[in-house]
């Protein structure tokens, strides 16, 4: 799949927006320039280019050149940039000529891809790449530049190293084990591995999971039936997600959206009105899947009807869920008067032990501060997960690579049991087993499946 002896192309800046970036790289990127830009690029020439490009026979616009030589570049291999402030239109002539040019079209990932192969950085780096393009929060942000900083090849490098050390004195024991020489005991095998092991611990306990923050956090709407809450997430999302009806029951399903805050995305649901007796085996599923809902949510942001002279049924309702944040509103705040609303807020406050924010859908009222309010939630509650990530020692591990650290240990411990047993030729074969395992990590023996699988999931022009 991977060729680098041809010259690929991208546009690798959104499709949506006028200022394109246009990236290639490849042996003869240098040549393909010189025949399309003015003024005529030299040979070794690197930096920023102001000039004309050619679209087409009749048509050169405006451009800056940014040109990386090889081998101090991103791929290892000539790089170019040029950015225009075009349309569409235009962008789709200037990819035609390049491909006109002998230039291929770039696939998914192909120039981190190329990084790999030509050596500029080890795959954990690329694969971080990839997070840091797709990262929706800082939190995942700062995972990725973890991943990115190289700290995890290192680190398995040197434990594979010491593996290798072990296995090769073992082994050496069993090709001379007819004579009388021993090159280390089984003890001494078995403390030198359980050290390894140690420090493969230390490394998962250590470290950030990539995927504890990569899944956007659930906020969920609660409330009795007609507490406003579809109304709410409509508002919220700015889209008629939801039905509004005065009549009651009228969300069955668990509605979604998604939601962009401040620091972070969340994913907004609502769902049916809880109710203390349903009346149906109906209302019954409907309000437990509702209640399996909220108790999964990150943040509940829990609606109560102002302007309801009652509230016995929301403090009922309430007992229901146990939410990991709950954050209370009261809904239709426009109904009331300015001095009726505040001592009815501070009467709900009390009664939830929480202070309420008053919100009203029909003039915007509390809708900007509850939006702050679930960021700064969401932001307290998931910091702590990247809080490793941030340090100076963590490290950020992927599902791949936790499962192949995991693997190590289990191989590492059966060696030191088989050791202890006088198993050696097993306990080395499962040595092997263990450096195989973090070895994969960085695949410098990867083959072309693995990498397509990796890289696959890069968009294009990355």
């Amino acid at each position: 799949m991977y060729q680098l002896d041809d010259t690929i192309v991208a546009v690798s800046s959104p499709t949506s927006d006028n200022q394109v970036i246009v990236r290639m790289t490849g042996p003869n990127t240098t040549d393909v320039l010189r025949r399309i830009f003015s003024p005529p690029i030299q040979k070794d020439s690197s930096g920023l280019s102001q000039g004309s490009i050619a679209v087409d026979y009749d048509l050169r616009i405006y451009a800056k050149l940014y040109l990386f030589s090889a081998p101090h570049s991103y791929t290892g291999e000539d790089v170019a940039e040029i950015h225009l402030f075009t349309n569409a239109s235009v962008t789709e002539a200037l990819m035609s000529k390049l491909l006109g040019e002998g230039l291929r079209l770039a696939g998914p990932g192909e120039f981190t891809a190329r990084a790999y192969l030509n050596g500029r950085m080890d795959l954990s780096q690329a694969e971080a790449v990839n997070e840091i393009v797709v990262s929706s929060n800082r939190f995942q942000l700062a995972a990725a530049e973890k991943l990115l900083g190289g700290r995890l090849a290192e680190t398995t490098a040197e434990v594979c190293e010491q593996l290798m050390d072990c296995l090769s004195l073992i082994e050496a024991g069993l090709d001379f084990s007819g004579e009388d020489i021993e090159f280390i005991t089984r003890e001494q095998a078995a403390e030198r591995l359980q050290a390894v092991k140690g420090r493969l611990e230390h490394l998962l306990s250590g470290s950030i999971s990539y995927e504890s923050v990569i899944d956007l956090p659930a906020v969920g709407i609660a409330g009795a039936p007609n507490a406003g809450k579809s109304s709410l997430l409509n508002s919220l999302l700015g889209t008629q997600r939801s039905i509004v009806s005065e009549q009651i029951k009228t969300t069955r399903d668990i509605l979604t959206g998604l939601l962009t805050l401040a620091h972070c995305r969340c994913v907004l649901f609502d769902c049916a009105g809880l109710m203390k007796e349903p009346a149906d085996i109906l209302d019954e599923l409907t309000q437990q899947a509702a209640i399996e809902s909220l108790q999964k949510a990150l943040v509940v942001v829990f609606c109560v009807d102002i302007s309801k002279d009652d509230w016995n049924e929301d403090i009922r309702i309430r007992r229901l869920i146990e939410p990991q944040v709950l954050v209370p509103v009261t809904t239709k705040c426009d109904l009331l008067s300015e001095d009726k609303l505040a001592g009815r807020v501070a009467e709900l406050s009390e009664l939830f032990g929480v202070e309420s924010l008053a919100t009203s859908v029909i003039d915007g009222t509390g809708l900007e501060p509850l939006r702050w309010i679930i960021d700064k939630e969401i932001t307290a509650a998931t910091s702590g997960r990247a809080e490793s990530a941030a340090s100076q020692d963590g490290v950020a591990l992927n599902a791949r690579h936790r499962q192949a650290v995991t693997e190590a240990i289990e191989n590492i411990s059966e060696s030191v049991s088989l050791l202890k047993s006088g198993s050696d030729e097993v306990a080395a074969m499962m040595l092997r087993t263990a450096h195989q395992s973090l070895s994969d990590i960085e695949r410098q023996h990867t083959d072309e499946q693995i990498l397509e699988r990796i890289f696959g999931r890069f968009c294009i022009g990355k």
